[in-house]
């Protein structure tokens, strides 16, 4: 059973029932109703670097047991080719909140904050009646822990975070905890609190967001060592840029470079730790979150509210783990785009589905919206998955586009666009001499052999690079953004003092 924390919890509890954030929700003009649409309440649950395949139901990993993403996946739906617009943590968190893209949005990397005028879709739920809290990583604006708008009850902490004895932005107050208290049992024990707390006569909109599972990685106490010594099969790609073996296969340059950098395998974050022992680190601090979400599922169920609340939990961006010779994110490959995605409503869509349509972190917006009985505004490009949960063979996009642009701190990954449909994916890099790539998704699933170079592909690569282009001039995104950088960078070990 999750522990309360012993420090600050009189005055959270005090806050929590108090709910009295300035509500910037009321200046909004109130979004049309869906015809004959219940408001329903909401839970999303967000994950931090959770790759699209940890968990138990998909057998990756035989030995990786998460029961409680299990039963989501009985209960409800399993969206197995879920993708974010951009692999980094702000630019797919504003994404997901405002339902557009890092273009549009501009957090276009770890350290830009929202700009001002920025519409968050809760506080179109606050509009509507709802109440809404938030609890976790925000990381939009790197040190800024304060109080956003459309959240009538309010905790984060600065940056990352810490997964052990963290500090909370109650409010606007910040308190800290001691006693070995563990951030992510901190949060749900939170989160459960103000869903006791709340009033229930009002509908709730309930955001979760883990610092976990991102390193440097910390397992619950009750979790270390549990997955010490299991085995993790190194993946196909895993080897050939040790030589010269990616040349023949047509992979760019400066993934053979990216090996030996801060997000190589042989050297990964400049730590002396072996893939293995990090898949199984990781696995072990994902066990932590799997409990989180048994305890919500549980509140649910025991107030009444499972059968009639929408539960979706997803990962904000994946992770590679030896794939390319690579670790970490940001990539166009699939390891690092595509995310877990699960929603649970049994009173909207039958369990155990599995749905294979191409859906995006744009999406999330507007499924709430429409979960609440309201339509999306126009400026949302996302699409509301509930008709897809209820009819996995309704009409649907066939491609989904994806950005990232060069970070001063990780220079080693170059600014990326991409497409991709059911069977094939492109992939353009700008500001790099270096090959571009084409895969045959069906008949590659592991990205092993880039096409792009031959002749019978040539008409398929100029069709995918319009696909990409028509995007970004019909979005707005022809125009890269930058962001003012004056500091010594992060991750440039070769160029430590470039500032």
């Amino acid at each position: 059973m999750l522990l309360l924390a012993r420090l600050g919890l009189a005055f959270w509890l005090l806050a929590a029932l108090g709910m009295g954030l300035p509500a910037r929700a009321q200046k909004l003009p109130a979004l049309g109703r869906v015809p004959g649409a219940q408001p329903r309440n909401v839970v999303f649950i967000l994950t931090d670097d959770h790759r699209y395949d940890f968990m138990g139901f998909t057998g990756k990993l035989p030995w990786l047991k998460t029961p409680n993403l299990d039963r989501l996946y009985q209960g409800g739906a399993h969206l197995k080719n879920a993708f974010v617009t951009t692999s980094l943590c702000s630019p797919s968190r504003a994404s997901i909140l405002t339902g557009q893209y890092s273009h549009v949005h501009k957090v276009v990397d770890n350290l830009a904050p929202v700009a001002p005028n920025t519409i968050f879709f809760p506080q179109y739920l606050q509009r509507a009646g709802y109440q809404t809290a938030f609890l976790g990583k925000w990381h939009m604006g790197e040190e800024d822990d304060a109080p956003r708008p459309g959240f009538n009850h309010w905790e984060s902490f600065k940056g990352q975070g810490e997964y052990y004895n963290p500090t909370l932005n109650i409010n606007g107050r910040r308190v800290a905890y001691q006693d070995s208290t563990y951030i992510t049992d901190l949060l749900t024990e939170h989160a459960l609190g103000w869903l006791k707390g709340r009033d229930k006569r009002k509908p709730f909109f309930l955001y979760l967001s883990h610092k976990a599972v991102h390193s440097p990685l910390a397992p619950a106490r009750r979790h270390k060592g549990r997955y010490r010594y299991q085995p993790y099969p190194l993946p196909p790609t895993y080897y050939q840029t040790l030589a010269d073996d990616y040349k023949a296969l047509g992979w760019p340059e400066w993934v053979k470079q990216q090996r030996y950098s801060w997000h190589g395998v042989d050297y990964p974050y400049h730590e002396h730790i072996s893939i293995e022992q990090l898949v199984q680190t990781y696995c072990e601090t994902l066990l932590g979150v799997d409990d989180s979400v048994g305890a919500v599922l549980d509140y649910l169920q025991q107030e009444g509210l499972d059968k009639n609340t929408l539960v979706i939990y997803m990962g904000d961006n994946g992770f590679a783990f030896g794939e390319h010779g690579l670790i970490d994110k940001r990539q166009f490959y699939e390891e690092s785009v595509k995310v877990p995605l699960l929603a649970y409503c049994p009173a909207l869509f039958a369990g155990g589905q599995t749905i294979t349509k191409l859906v995006q972190n744009t999406d999330i917006a507007p499924t709430v919206l429409a979960a609440a009985g309201l339509q999306a505004p126009a400026y949302m490009p996302g699409r509301s998955l509930l008709p897809l949960l209820r009819n996995p063979n309704v009409a649907w996009r066939d491609k989904i586009f994806y950005e990232y642009y060069w970070e001063y701190d990780f220079p080693m990954t170059p600014t990326v666009f991409g497409v991709r449909t059911d069977q094939y994916k492109y992939i353009r890099y700008q500001g790099i001499w270096d090959t571009n790539e084409l895969y045959d998704i069906q008949k590659d699933p592991n990205e092993t052999t880039n096409l792009i170079s031959r002749p019978e592909y040539a008409e398929r690569t100029q069709q995918m690079a319009n696909y990409l282009y028509d995007w970004l001039e019909q979005t707005g995104g022809m125009a890269i953004p930058l962001k003012r950088t004056v500091k010594q960078p992060f991750g440039d070990y070769r160029h430590p003092y470039n500032d």
